[in-house]
């Protein structure tokens, strides 16, 4: 086989990770549609209540009394059930994303790699728009989850592995390509990964969290990408 086609076989496989590691539509409507027959009959109408409700006003619009009256439960039950309406939303979201985040993470790059070049720019610039498109649809439960992350050490042991187990390997094969052809510079790859997604998170988070912006503008993500490149670009 050429180097060409086993450069295109990694490439086909980094992308069937990385572009549905959530769905592209909103997550309010896919969780919906999924009926846990582990719930109990009240908590199933508190799920179907909250998710409904998240999904037509919005996570922060929505109260826990709202939640109570469609579900025709009391409000004392939600609180009892759950504590909080952040750890409603937890609840719906964590369960989902360990159930069904391996499979949808086997089907990824895909859309990253046939809208972008073959250079790590043009891949960086795909999955940066990728991304950015998801998390615009989904940005309540983003910042949510993000706030959690940060302080919520149980989380972070339910949702990092994942990302780790499914998603550095592949992407350390894309790197390792990138740089046998001489593009990125010949430095380990866990801190190329660390340099680039390090940076990547701090620049979703800062924009769509600390500072509340509905998206980020094109000029933005070329100053990231040139940003980043300018410190892997092999020289």
């Amino acid at each position: 086989m050429s180097d060409y086609l086993l450069f295109a076989e990694v490439i086909i496989d980094i992308l069937k990770v990385v572009n549905r590691i959530l769905p592209k539509h909103n997550l309010f409507n896919e969780i919906l549609s999924i009926h846990s027959t582990k719930r109990t009959v009240k908590q199933q109408r508190i799920v179907e209540a909250a998710i409904s409700l998240f999904a037509d006003k919005g996570y922060s619009n929505t109260s826990t009394a709202e939640i109570a009256k469609v579900a025709e439960v009391s409000e004392a039950s939600i609180f009892k059930q759950y504590g909080t309406k952040d750890h409603l939303l937890l609840s719906l979201i964590v369960p989902y994303i360990r159930e069904f985040f391996p499979s949808m993470a086997n089907e990824a790059l895909d859309q990253i790699i046939s809208n972008g070049d073959s250079t790590f720019e043009g891949f960086l610039r795909t999955f940066l728009h990728n991304r950015i498109e998801f998390i615009r649809g989904n940005k309540e439960i983003f910042q949510v989850l993000i706030k959690e992350v940060i302080y919520k050490e149980e989380l972070k042991h339910e949702f990092l592995p994942y990302v780790s187990d499914l998603i550095v390997p592949r992407l350390t094969k894309l790197i390792e390509a990138f740089q046998e052809r001489g593009e990125l510079a010949d430095i380990p790859v866990d801190k190329i990964l660390k340099l680039v997604f390090g940076f990547i998170g701090g620049f979703m988070i800062s924009r769509f969290v600390l500072f509340n912006m509905d998206s980020i503008p094109d000029e933005e993500i070329e100053e990231a990408i040139t940003f980043v490149m300018d410190g892997i670009r092999h020289r």
